[in-house]
Parts: C-alpha cells; sequence; structure tokens
C-alpha cells in the first residue's frame, strides 16, 4: 500500500442528471470511508471528474475539463476520471492525457481505490498501486456492468459492487434527482448510450424508497434513460412507473419525472402525473417529421404528439410541457424543418432544448448519407430557439396576477411545479422566505423565462 494517505475529495460533475445521481453515490461513498469534501478543486487530495459523452460538445466539454482540473489541482493530488466517457473512450483517455492517475468506469475501479483502510490509522484513505491506475488499466470492456434487477435475454451477472444502490447523504436541497433505472432497451438511430449503458435494468421499489427517505428532500425528481419502461424488465405485472410514483408521492412533497417517451405515455401514466399535484410533462419527441422520426427508429410524428398534448390540456388545463428536439439530423430537409416549426407555433409548449445533430460512432444515423451542413443547422437552431423563446415569454407573461405555490430551493429563489431545477426557469421570491418550505405567492412579474412572486 501507499504511503500516502487521501483525507479530502471534490467531484466535478458534467452532462445530466442521472450522472448527478451517480456523483451523489461516490461522494456518499467516499464520505463512509473517512474522507472529507474539500472547499474545491484546488485544495483537494482527490479530484474526481464524471464525465458525459452524449454528444460530441459533451465529450469535448469533458476532455476540456480534465485538463483545467490537472492544471488546478494542487501537487500530489490524484486526478481520477469517470463516468460515460471513461466507460466509452476509456483506452483512448489513457493514451492521450497522461495527466490522468486513475480511470474508472462507472465509478468501478474508483471505489476499490479509495475505500481501504490507512496503515497509519488516520481517518484518511490509500491508493492501492494494484487498483486500475492508467499505466495498468484493464481495457474498458473488461468493467463490470451495473446490473440492478433481472435483465431480458442477458447473462449480466449481478455485480459485487453496485454504484446506484449505495447510500446517498441526505440532499443538501429542498429537490433530488433519484435515478430509477439503469440501460436502455431501445435502438433509436442516434443514440449510443445502450452500447456502453447496456440494456434496461429497474431497480426496485424499496430501494428506490429506501433512498427517497435518506434524501429526506420536499421534491424528488425521478431520472432515467427510459423513465416510462421502469419495471418492464422484471415481468410483466410485477411493477410499474405508476406504481412508483404513486409510492414516492406518498413520502414527499412533489414528485416530477423527467424524459418520458411519448409511446409509453398511457392514459393512466398521465393520470397519476396529475393527481400528484405536479402536471408537469417532458416529453422526448426529437422531432416530428414522420419521415425522420422512422429513420431516427422512433414513434410518432407531430399530429400524434399535438393530439395528446391537447387531451392532457383538456383534462389539466395548467400542464406544463417540456420537450427537446434534434436539429440537422441525416436527411433532414427543408420540408422537415417547417414541420418543426409549426409544430412549436401550435404546440406552445414551456419549455424547449434545441440540439445540433451529433455523429455518433456505431449508431444507425452515422451510417446515413445526406448529411446537413453545419452552417444551415446553426441557422435553423436560431430560428427554432427565437421563434420559442417568444412562446415562453409569453406564457410566462400569462402568469402574472397568478397565485403560484412555490418551493423555496435558496434565499430569494423558488420553483413551482412548472419549473423543473436547474433546466427551467426560476421565480424570484422574498429573501426573508425559509429555505425547504412550500409558499403561496402571487406572480408580480415575468423577465423572459423567469418570473417575480410576492
Amino acid at each position: 500500500m501507499s504511503d500516502e494517505s487521501y483525507e479530502s475529495y471534490a467531484i466535478v460533475t458534467l452532462g445530466c442528471p442521472k450522472n448527478q445521481v451517480d456523483s451523489d453515490k461516490l461522494a456518499g461513498t467516499l464520505a463512509k470511508s473517512g474522507m472529507v469534501a474539500a472547499v474545491d478543486v484546488e485544495t483537494a487530495d482527490v479530484v474526481v471528474v464524471n464525465t458525459c459523452t452524449f454528444i460530441e460538445e459533451a465529450r469535448e466539454e469533458s476532455v476540456e475539463t480534465i485538463l483545467t482540473v490537472a492544471q488546478q489541482r494542487q501537487a500530489g493530488a490524484r486526478l481520477v476520471v469517470t463516468g460515460c466517457m471513461a466507460e466509452r473512450y476509456g483506452d483512448e483517455l489513457a493514451a492521450e492525457l497522461p495527466e490522468i492517475d486513475y480511470l474508472a468506469p462507472f465509478g468501478m475501479a474508483l471505489l476499490p481505490a479509495l475505500t481501504g483502510a490507512s496503515s497509519r490509522g488516520s481517518a484518511g484513505v490509500q491508493f492501492e498501486p494494484e487498483a486500475a491506475p492508467v499505466a495498468a488499466r484493464a481495457p474498458a470492456s473488461a468493467a463490470v456492468p451495473v446490473v440492478l434487477g433481472p435483465t431480458r435475454g442477458s447473462a449480466l451477472r449481478v455485480p459485487d459492487f453496485d454504484l446506484l444502490n449505495l447510500p446517498r447523504p441526505a440532499a443538501q436541497r429542498p429537490w433530488a434527482y433519484v435515478k430509477i433505472a439503469e440501460g436502455c432497451d431501445r435502438v433509436c438511430g442516434f443514440c449510443a448510450i445502450p452500447s456502453f449503458r447496456g440494456p434496461q435494468r429497474s431497480r426496485t421499489i424499496e430501494q428506490i424508497m429506501s433512498e427517497v427517505e435518506q434524501l429526506a428532500a420536499q421534491e424528488i425528481v425521478l431520472v432515467a434513460q427510459d423513465l416510462a419502461a421502469y419495471g418492464s424488465d422484471h415481468g410483466v405485472g410485477k411493477r410499474s412507473i405508476v406504481e412508483l410514483v404513486r409510492a414516492v408521492a406518498t413520502a414527499v412533497e412533489r414528485v416530477r419525472l423527467l424524459y418520458l417517451y411519448p409511446s409509453d405515455l398511457s392514459n393512466k401514466l398521465i393520470d397519476t402525473i396529475c393527481e400528484t399535484g405536479v402536471p408537469y410533462f417532458d416529453l422526448s419527441l426529437q422531432h416530428v417529421s414522420p419521415r425522420l422520426l422512422r429513420s431516427m427508429r422512433r414513434w410518432g410524428n407531430g399530429e400524434k404528439f399535438l393530439s395528446r398534448i391537447e387531451s392532457i390540456r383538456n383534462s389539466e388545463t395548467g400542464a406544463a410541457f417540456r420537450s427537446n428536439f434534434i436539429v440537422g439530423y441525416p436527411g433532414e430537409t427543408e420540408a422537415d424543418h417547417d414541420q418543426l416549426l409549426e409544430f412549436i407555433e401550435r404546440a406552445r409548449l414551456d419549455w424547449c432544448g434545441f440540439f445540433a445533430y451529433s455523429e455518433e460512432v456505431g449508431t444507425h444515423a452515422a451510417s446515413l448519407d445526406h448529411k446537413v451542413d453545419p452552417e444551415l443547422i446553426a441557422d435553423r437552431l436560431a430560428e427554432l430557439s427565437e421563434l420559442q423563446d417568444t412562446i415562453t415569454a409569453t406564457k410566462r407573461d400569462e402568469l402574472i396576477g397568478s397565485e403560484v405555490e412555490v418551493l423555496v430551493d435558496e434565499p430569494g429563489v423558488g420553483r413551482s411545479y412548472r419549473e423543473a431545477p436547474e433546466i427551467d426557469g426560476i421565480i424570484s421570491v422574498p429573501q426573508t422566505l425559509e429555505v425547504g418550505t412550500i409558499q403561496t405567492l402571487t406572480v408580480s412579474a415575468a423577465i423572459g423565462p423567469d418570473l417575480e412572486a410576492r
């Protein structure tokens, strides 16, 4: 064992809320081993960068962050890289970035390296030389998969170490993400996630509820690669997303769902979401052109989506909607783009994200011809964003004078059910309101995507 003992850590998290959950799990484990959170990267003994590789822009950000942290860390500090990029491109990172001390796909190799007892008996922990340093790292294909439950058509074993089912510290904010499953069974033409996250593996309701209780948050945000498919890998009738949502709703003030595939948005699920008091629908639509959606290997079209949205609004007039769309998918024509513009104008979604198509190695889309020129993609992104910004601002203006139930996230900042944390607008509230409380306020002003309430 090394003579060096490492007593403090810092974690830098990139990417989606699911990555944030993984980081929280690692933080809880490091704290349990005797380490303490450092004030910042510059003072930590160990710095962990939890990477994202969903699109090219995310990969670039991950590499830039690794290099920045390598420069910022103090002398002798260890730099550990984990997450999706470590899993998918670990060998390339090892070859190209000597600044990295340890590569830990999905945190697996990180924990054996950091949880050994100190030979000096201090509160710190030590690195084992054999615990996956870059110079002697096993290939990415040897990483132990995270298996959370029965897996259809797979011989994957349940690993000795299960990242998702590790305990977490109590939430530092009045809300928290909870990942309910890992992996995905879909074969979307643009997405490589199943190739390195594996097939759908759902946690049990008991495991999830235990984590919800540990977090002690007022709002729980459920996340997964394919949220509405929760429980499908456990067999028909065993458990479902509806059952889970109802269980979580009994334990917290608010339960919110992110990333719902429209084909799985059943009437029963819609009713259940509305019954919780958080009629917020984050629908993963990606496009509205029937031809493009077929090429994306996705369900639906613009008219089907509009019909579903209208049906929800008829039963819940205050329902809030968010979606994301890919711009510049191979073969996207001006006619396809016009269809998307028309849909955005008719749907009047509260929130929208637009992303330039990113070619991912090994996906169906990577083999397609008729690539769209990057400058044309940029023009289309700008046109869509301008239209949606106007719609969002108008919908926010319409709330002026109405009463809203606001969860105070931090001094002077809160959210109603219409705003998901970190991705939507906020509500400015009086600084005197206690953090973690829900207050009934009146919207007094709107400034773009944000509101003021008193």
